[in-house]
């Protein structure tokens, strides 16, 4: 999901794209999706992917949308944005962001990756529908298999932007999912996160999260579920459905091209 990603839920395939084994010649998508929490694992040197997806509750739909490229094994560059939007029954287009994940420890048998997720909010909707001004948030992002039991932990903090004033309030992010491929194709994932308070109009929340994946081929990945609102100012039940595609490995392109 597009929230702090918005996404880092696997299959067998997949599990298979997050470990740093994985066969360099075999590309596998990385998803995000649909979690609030993003893996520590990147996706693999030179690959572009997408991930799509929509959420539906009451009072609130969207789409949202984020482009990962693995400029280094270590280094993947992102985008994400909101082409739609629909709060209180106001739509149009929502807020963007820039960013990169750096991957600062490997998985090893006894330590989980590590990674830095830096993200730069830029107000690309209005105020009515979005943040209406720049923030920035970083986040500590910590991934662990144990089998085929996918764990991925979450703390960040996020500087929002006021709007028509100067500075930023704070808040801070946690969240803790988990994943597991029932079948090769098939699996479930489970999560628990949540914001604090970031100022008197924006209180706290917490969500609980369930959905179900399908791996239909190693670079494609599809997700349906939702999550329930614990506490906050959220609807009670959203619906969320995305998908997840490794597109190609663009350093592989170039070679290509080259040699012709």
């Amino acid at each position: 999901m597009q929230q702090a990603a918005p996404t880092d839920s696997e299959s067998a395939n997949q599990t298979q794209a997050r470990s740093p084994q994985a066969p360099p010649d075999i590309i596998a998508a990385v998803p995000n999706r649909p979690t609030f929490a993003t893996t520590a694992e990147s996706v693999q040197r030179g690959v572009f992917e997408i991930e799509y997806g929509l959420e539906a509750a009451s009072r609130h739909q969207n789409i949202n949308g984020l482009l990962k490229w693995g400029a280094l094994g270590t280094l993947e560059l992102r985008f994400n944005n909101n082409p739609v939007q629909r709060d209180a029954g106001v739509a149009g287009t929502g807020d963007s962001g820039a960013g990169f994940k750096y991957k600062i420890i490997s998985q090893s048998k006894t330590l989980p990756t590590f990674s830095i997720l830096y993200t730069a909010t830029v107000p690309t909707a209005p105020a009515s529908r979005g943040a209406g001004a720049v923030g920035h948030s970083i986040q500590l992002l910590a991934s662990k298999d144990f089998g085929k039991h996918h764990f991925d932990v979450n703390e960040g903090v996020q500087f929002v932007g006021q709007h028509g004033a100067s500075g930023f309030d704070r808040n801070y992010f946690t969240a803790l999912s988990y994943s597991y491929p029932f079948t090769k194709k098939w699996g479930i994932t489970g999560e628990l996160a949540g914001f604090s308070r970031t100022n008197a109009a924006i209180p706290a929340t917490m969500t609980v999260l369930e959905s179900v994946t399908f791996s239909p081929s190693p670079r494609l990945v599809l997700d349906a579920g939702g999550y329930f609102a614990a506490y906050g100012n959220l609807p009670r039940f959203t619906f969320t459905a995305g998908v997840t595609y490794a597109i190609a490995d663009l350093y592989h392109l170039s070679r290509g091209k080259n040699k012709k």
